[in-house]
């Protein structure tokens, strides 16, 4: 079993097998060639784990807090991409 004292990305490597369809694995190469699957799964990992803990993030936020409102979600978009509709699809 993995030591829990490692976050995601730390301690040494380690292999492991797992089912991937091919289709994908050939879709990764073509990308970053044979040498490169690896580093490519830990990074999707490593994103999907941060997804899940943003998820549980916001879980936890809404069962103190309730579901933002569509209106706190218009006020932190104009915030973060100003006030027009263009300037949210530039950036």
């Amino acid at each position: 079993m993995s030591d829990p004292s490692y976050s995601p990305g730390e301690g040494p490597t380690k292999t492991v097998s797992v089912s991937v369809h091919e289709g994908t694995i050939a879709a990764v190469r073509t990308r970053v060639g044979k040498r490169g699957l690896s580093a490519y799964v830990e990074a999707a990992i490593q994103r999907q784990i941060e997804r899940d803990q943003l998820d549980e993030l916001i879980a936890a936020n809404e069962e103190l807090h309730g579901p933002l409102t569509q209106e706190e979600i218009d006020a932190a978009e104009r915030e973060m991409f100003g006030d027009t509709k263009d300037n949210r699809e530039a950036a």
